[in-house]
């Protein structure tokens, strides 16, 4: 990756995203671009988590424009850190992250 490209990575907007598998479960992640991400996961091909895999449908329940790929990590920890309680009140917006 060139300087530019590193730089043009850096100043892209990160998301934290939560989809809900058919079993219920709560997946999280961060992309630059949520839509493109969540096909990879559907696709169940080598670009999706392997968690996710057998898990579908999968429906994108939550996002939240974090910023910089620095904070959406710290954000993604924090967020797998929470109860299942806590992820269901932030997505119904009853949760700030």
């Amino acid at each position: 990756m060139s300087d530019h490209e590193s730089l043009e990575f850096q100043m892209t907007d990160w998301y934290l995203y939560l989809i809900r598998c058919s079993d219920g479960s709560l997946y999280t992640g961060i992309a630059t671009d949520v839509e493109r991400r969540l096909k990879e996961h559907r696709q169940n091909g080598n670009k999706g988590a392997k968690y996710l895999k057998g898990r579908g449908p999968l429906t994108l329940v939550f996002q939240q424009k974090i910023g910089s790929r620095s904070l959406a990590l710290r954000t993604e920890r924090n967020v797998k850190k929470l109860s299942k309680a806590n992820k269901e009140k932030l997505i119904k917006n009853q949760l700030v992250l």
